[in-house]
């Protein structure tokens, strides 16, 4: 298992991190099978979603604050209750087939940290599964 290391600069951000899993991956020298990435983080997130055209990612942080606005009278006492939800909509783990002993994404995907609570020093963890047999 591989951790990378991501320092977020603003409180709601979404990092491209791509090229960093895709290196993991290819450290691992699974050739098929199944790429894990997970962030261990309450108020962070990590998707799949476009990488072509920077507003995709501006308006995926806007949306999210239509549904969780970060002054909508929370209990929770630290003040970050939006990031909390935020987090649980996007979610912590996403999977990547591998294949020839790359990523199988599509032509306009990319895998993004999402930061709801910055800025931070986060990680998140790379895991590769090689399918039984191969």
């Amino acid at each position: 298992m591989d951790s990378i290391a991501v320092n977020t600069g603003a409180r709601c951000q979404m990092i491209d991190v791509t090229a960093q899993v895709r290196a993991a991956a290819r450290k691992s020298g699974v050739k098929s099978g199944m790429c894990i990435v997970f962030v261990p983080h309450t108020t962070a997130a990590v998707t799949i979603n476009e990488n072509a055209d920077a507003s995709v990612p501006r308006d995926i942080l806007a949306g999210l604050d239509r549904i969780a606005p970060a002054d909508a009278g929370y209990e929770h006492s630290e003040g970050n209750s939006d990031a909390h939800i935020k987090s649980s909509l996007v979610g912590c783990r996403v999977s990547v087939l591998v294949e020839k002993g790359e990523l199988v994404l599509g032509t306009w995907q990319g895998i993004w940290f999402c930061e709801f609570d910055g800025p931070r020093a986060r990680k998140l963890y790379v895991k590769v599964v090689a399918d039984a047999g191969a």
